[in-house]
């Protein structure tokens, strides 16, 4: 070997020890130098909530609030539905995908979850819930205190999977995410003569707080230290509820519902900042999503949407679960150019922006 070949090797072999023994960041993810493969920003991703983060949990209970059939999931992977209310992927895959955990968050009641999906985490959402209990059970959905004794369940098994300091530090290190309340107001409060007798607007907006409130105390005392309290969205502006409160025709957002939502979310900002003083050793971050969706419903072309009135199945005015069906006549061709996928949900595109926006501006503060 000549000196200049020895030369190069004896450099190649010095950039090799060092980059092998440092890590670098990246694009907000740790990145191991040795191998090329993304190590996870954090170890796990658990997720309670509704629709919104649902990866089909009901598909494995009676309940008609259900996607898993055509057209759903029509541009998801092998163009399988899955349970998710979406033509594809749901904002915790992407931001499961973001964090280096895994390509996809399973539905924990999924019967083909493996031991591996529970170690870095799952998602015990129902579609169709809300804090209040009696939104559950109208629907017939996984109600908030079955997710938590399922999570209860599901701490038991991780131990037996990874040994009690592992488990600990998986629980410790997670970002848990909280994602509902839609239904409590569009499927409940909005069209239940009982709940708007009992509670004014403001009043309603305040009990669902507290159960928010004893809900994340009561996770935290699981052992849940990084916790991602999502808003929700302007109710007003989902095409279901412009259809179904007179918006048909001027096809106008719905600002009663709006202010509900601003409401709710205003006292969810509140409940987070007064945790981050009450629980000790908590990350507690508001993620909003009011604010973004609704910029996408009023800007859509800056973001590379055609539609946002309809949703793309179907006539897209009321079609949602079982009334958006591999029957369903005009569902659209492209549902890229769409804002919403049913009357109720956004399309795959939207929840990747929704996902990322979260990410970038709202849940920095967990990692």
């Amino acid at each position: 070997m000549d000196a200049v070949n020895r030369f190069c090797l004896e450099i190649a072999l010095v950039l090799i020890i060092v980059m092998s023994n440092r890590s670098f960041f990246c694009c907000g993810a740790s990145v191991n130098a040795e191998n090329g493969m993304k190590k996870p920003v954090v170890p796990a991703l658990i997720i309670f909530g509704d629709s919104t983060v649902d990866p089909g949990n009901n598909n494995n209970i009676l309940t008609v609030i259900k996607s898993n059939f055509p057209p759903y999931g029509r541009d998801f992977y092998d163009k399988k539905p899955t349970g998710r209310f979406s033509n594809g992927k749901i904002v915790t895959d992407y931001i499961a995908s973001d964090l280096n955990i895994k390509d996809l968050l399973p539905a924990y009641l999924d019967p083909t979850t493996r031991n591996q999906d529970l170690i870095t985490g799952v998602s015990f959402a129902s579609a169709g819930t809300g804090y209040d209990n009696l939104t559950a059970t109208i629907l017939s959905v996984i109600p908030l205190w079955q997710q938590v004794e399922y999570f209860k369940v599901y701490q038991k098994k991780l131990r037996g999977l990874v040994g009690e300091e592992n488990a600990t530090h998986i629980l410790s290190e997670a970002i848990y995410g909280i994602s509902m309340g839609s239904n409590d107001w569009v499927n409940n409060y909005f069209v239940n003569p009982i709940r708007m007798e009992q509670y004014t607007v403001q009043q309603y907006q305040n009990f669902l707080i507290e159960i928010a409130s004893n809900f994340i105390q009561e996770i935290y005392s699981l052992g849940a230290r990084r916790i991602a309290c999502i808003g929700i969205p302007p109710l007003g502006c989902l095409p279901s509820e412009r259809t179904l409160r007179g918006g048909l025709y001027q096809h106008g957002c719905i600002d009663e519902f709006n202010e509900a939502s601003q409401g709710f979310n205003q006292k969810l900002i509140s409940l987070v900042e007064n945790m981050k003083k009450e629980l000790v050793g908590v990350k507690i971050a508001y993620g909003d999503i009011y604010s973004i969706l609704l910029d996408i419903i009023q800007h859509p072309h800056i973001y590379g949407f055609d539609e946002v009135g309809d949703g793309c199945c179907g006539t897209g005015l009321i079609e949602v679960a079982i009334l958006c069906n591999i029957r369903t006549p005009f569902t659209c061709i492209n549902a890229s150019e769409y804002v919403f996928w049913d009357s109720f949900h956004p399309t795959q595109n939207v929840n990747k922006i929704i996902a990322h926006d979260l990410l970038r501006r709202k849940l920095g503060d967990l990692l």
